[in-house]
């Protein structure tokens, strides 16, 4: 079986903060008084340039600025970014161009700026609107900043909003769970991001536990918030993403359908799939940003396949065919429609007998369907899908 070339996405990664969040795993540090922004900005040009050949010729679909903070990069910095990014690979013409922030950081010259720039999509991390909650999180703003922040995006000409927003909050209430989500929705944002917290091991809350809701609670709240989603209109398209007038993540549906991207900044991941030799690569560039920028000028290198050099330290391995079905289905089957059982084939280079019995153990069990030819977890599936993985880790 061949692999066929799946769409590419770009992903970029802007790695300071104003502060780090005490439940935040994620690549970011606290950013000094004045960014390095000229500097990062030409690592970021040069650690493209490098990538280029891994594009095999083609466009970008779309472009993710993650973080850390991206706002707080001026919008002449992003507007130079997304110019380089189109002249050295090309963009489709319907390219999404997402941008994250923070409210702590929003103008309204500054934001107006990013829309001129070519950013088409906005993503507000807002985790609450309760301000006691907002404080235990170690947030910057408070439920004001918040709302401003909306309200900053819309007058800025951005008509593709989406609101991160958490539940299972430390001793959150199904009413004050509820409270949040429907302010939320007030705001009328085309696409929520709603998910429950989670304690990752690195971070300040983990060695510092808070009194999080019993696992009750949290089905409660679950099962609260999907009806008011669905009474307002927002269609559940994947375990946590929600979306009006068809406005679902282009780039995250990329990721979730196991397409390609490349991944420039600090400590950015890539994706890459080599049809001809039947391979798949992941790639990772070095975590620290004074780092990623210090290797701007040097000749070390510390990977090289398929004729690609990588001088941003950080390293590569080969996605083995065993690994491929976990892969895959890590990703596809956190879609409620799934994917066409066809697509299996065509990124993974694996037939579906491959892994047919597999998957008919997991329908017995109720936890998988194929429905009008797409692979996709039933209900009980989508509440247990880390065992529905386990299912698929090669022995």
């Amino acid at each position: 079986m061949s692999l066929l070339l799946p769409p590419l996405s770009l992903y970029i990664h802007i790695p300071w903060c104003i502060r780090k969040c005490p439940y935040c795993d994620f690549n970011s540090h606290q950013a000094d008084q004045t960014l390095p922004e000229d500097e990062y900005v030409k690592a970021l040009s040069l650690d493209l340039q490098q990538d280029q050949i891994l594009a095999q010729g083609r466009k970008l679909t779309s472009i993710f600025f993650g973080g850390g903070t991206p706002s707080l990069l001026s919008a002449t910095a992003i507007e130079k970014i997304l110019l380089d990014a189109e002249k050295q690979i090309g963009f489709e013409s319907a390219i999404e161009i997402t941008l994250e922030a923070n409210p702590g950081t929003f103008e309204q010259d500054k934001f107006s700026g990013f829309r001129a720039a070519g950013v088409n999509r906005l993503s507000i991390g807002i985790q609450s609107f309760n301000d006691q909650q907002l404080t235990l999180l170690g947030r910057v703003h408070g439920r004001s900043e918040a709302l401003r922040a909306v309200d900053v995006a819309r007058k800025a000409g951005f008509d593709n909003l989406n609101l991160d927003l958490m539940h299972g909050l430390p001793e959150q209430t199904i009413d004050a769970a509820k409270a949040d989500l429907q302010q939320a929705i007030d705001l009328s944002p085309e696409h929520l991001s709603w998910y429950q917290l989670s304690i990752e091991q690195n971070t300040a809350l983990y060695s510092a536990p808070q009194l999080l809701p019993e696992e009750e609670i949290l089905v409660d709240i679950e099962d609260a918030g999907l009806a008011l989603l669905q009474n307002a209109g927002y269609e559940q398209y994947e375990i946590s993403a929600y979306a009006r007038n068809k406005k679902q993540a282009q780039h995250n549906i990329n990721y979730w359908q196991f397409g390609d991207y490349l991944g420039i900044g600090a400590g950015a991941h890539g994706k890459i799939t080599f049809p001809e030799s039947n391979q798949i690569l992941r790639l990772w560039k070095t975590r620290l940003p004074k780092h990623y920028m210090e290797l701007i000028n040097s000749s070390r290198i510390s990977t090289q396949l398929n004729g690609h050099q990588n001088t941003f330290g950080g390293g590569s391995e080969l996605l083995f065919s065993k690994s491929r079905p976990l892969e895959f289905m890590m990703n596809a089957l956190r879609l409620n429609a799934g994917v066409p059982r066809n697509l299996f084939y065509e990124r993974t280079g694996l037939s579906f007998s491959d892994i047919e019995t597999i998957w008919q153990d997991l329908d017995k069990k109720g936890l998988v369907e194929i429905v009008d030819g797409n692979l996709r977890p039933s209900y009980l599936g989508r509440r247990y899908l880390n065992q529905v993985l386990q299912a698929f880790i090669p022995e």
